[in-house]
């Protein structure tokens, strides 16, 4: 969908007419998608939605979404390609804030044993171990300069 409306700001002719034909059926695949999904992580996971519901201030982000996935299909049908573009890259920022949200702290949940999930803190690198990796990346960045 999101390539879709891209495509169609940038074409002209036969061929934008042609894209622009496959702009409706990618939003109801779009949307079908997200309320599957949607459905299937209030369901089977449970642990994203105990996060949006400890902090009340996270639904704004839910309501973002939903306002910029439904201005997606008015904005193509007003033929405001830009606008649906900027709404379709919206509701992908606003989703993917929403799994950052529901994940925070844990990188990788662990479903048998919550208490061995990745997180930021097991994860981390030490910092004996950050400081060979930047001697090792101020060593190396010369070397990828443009030369003259």
């Amino acid at each position: 969908m999101h390539g879709a409306i891209y495509l169609v700001m940038k074409t002209e002719g036969e061929l934008h007419n042609r894209i622009r034909r496959w702009i409706n059926p990618a939003i109801i695949a779009f949307i079908l998608c997200y309320v599957i999904f949607t459905l299937a992580t209030l369901l089977y996971v449970p642990h994203i939605t105990a996060a949006i519901k400890q902090e009340p201030w996270f639904f704004v982000v839910v309501v973002l979404a939903v306002l910029a996935i439904a201005n997606i299909p008015r904005a193509v049908t007003h033929g405001r390609d830009f606008q649906a573009f900027l709404s379709s890259g919206a509701a992908m920022v606003c989703l993917m804030a929403l799994f950052g949200i529901g994940m925070y702290p844990n990188l990788l949940y662990s479903q048998p044993q919550p208490e061995n999930s990745l997180n930021l803190i097991n994860a981390a690198s030490s910092q004996k171990t950050l400081g060979i990796m930047l001697v090792i990346a101020l060593i190396g960045l010369p070397s990828c300069w443009p030369t003259a």
